[in-house]
């Protein structure tokens, strides 16, 4: 693969994010957000709607760049690299800090293409190793067995469930540090959903993984921290089960049992 150099992450927190703010045109969508994402953990943002947990993740790996009158300030690292100086390298970002979509979008081409297309954007044109990757991928995905068969089919005749599964392995492809998950099971039945949370266990064994969720007894069963937001602000952010059992903010406990939201 073409050398793209990995961030150094030297201490437990992966991703660091001080004194945020977001704007859309006049309209401030995220407000003096700090937050530190533990290495090789499930982070679970909740919150209700539009209180700007999806511009969070977007703004993770840039993704926000693309919104015409977009302005960040404040400072968000990888490891020790500022992502919004000047100088950093996107193809670089993006590549160690990967992004799955709330809604599965596989690329309209076979099993086997979509998984192989990352890493020939890299520089890979041997198709031993480009073989190599795709079965891995699927495998770390637990879709392997399901897909072997019809490699050379097009993807969008895969279920939902398993489109998105496949987003989740085009991700892994190009072995990103961290994984960002928009809502990643949102538009998925139960037994996918289960699919996708075991999936997940397994994700953070080698990389970080964060993902905004509406299902709080999601973020309660995966995640290891979990941070809830509301109105533009990073109310509170701390292990799982504290947010649950004992949280320091009422509006959180107001949330998380069901009085607001």
């Amino acid at each position: 693969m073409k050398q793209v150099e990995k961030f150094e992450i030297n201490n437990e927190y992966a991703l660091t994010v001080e004194n945020m703010n977001l704007w859309y045109g006049n309209f401030q969508a995220l407000k003096n957000i700090n937050m530190r994402f533990l290495k090789n953990k499930l982070t679970a943002m909740i919150g209700p709607s539009g209180c700007g947990k999806s511009t969070l993740i977007k703004s993770l790996n840039r993704m926000n760049d693309l919104v015409e009158g977009c302005k960040v300030t404040g400072t968000i690292k990888v490891g020790d690299t500022d992502i919004y100086e000047k100088k950093c390298d996107l193809p670089r970002l993006r590549k160690n800090v990967g992004m799955v979509f709330q809604r599965p979008n596989p690329l309209a081409m076979s099993v086997y293409d979509n998984i192989a297309y990352g890493p020939k954007t890299f520089g890979i044109k041997s198709k031993s190793v480009l073989d190599e990757i795709v079965e891995t991928s699927l495998k770390g995905a637990a879709m392997w067995d399901e897909v072997k068969d019809r490699l050379n089919k097009s993807a969008l005749g895969l279920s939902g469930g398993q489109q998105q599964r496949l987003c989740i392995a085009r991700a892994m492809s190009v072995e990103p540090q961290i994984l960002l998950m928009d809502e990643p099971t949102s538009a998925l039945d139960p037994i996918s959903t289960g699919k996708i949370e075991e999936l997940c266990m397994e994700l953070k064994k080698t990389m970080t993984v964060i993902m905004v969720t509406h299902n709080m007894q999601q973020a309660f069963r995966i995640a290891d921290q979990t941070a809830y937001f509301l109105l533009g602000e990073m109310v509170e952010m701390d292990d799982t089960s504290v947010i649950f059992t004992h949280p320091s903010d009422k509006r959180t406990d107001d949330y998380i049992n069901g009085r607001f939201g």
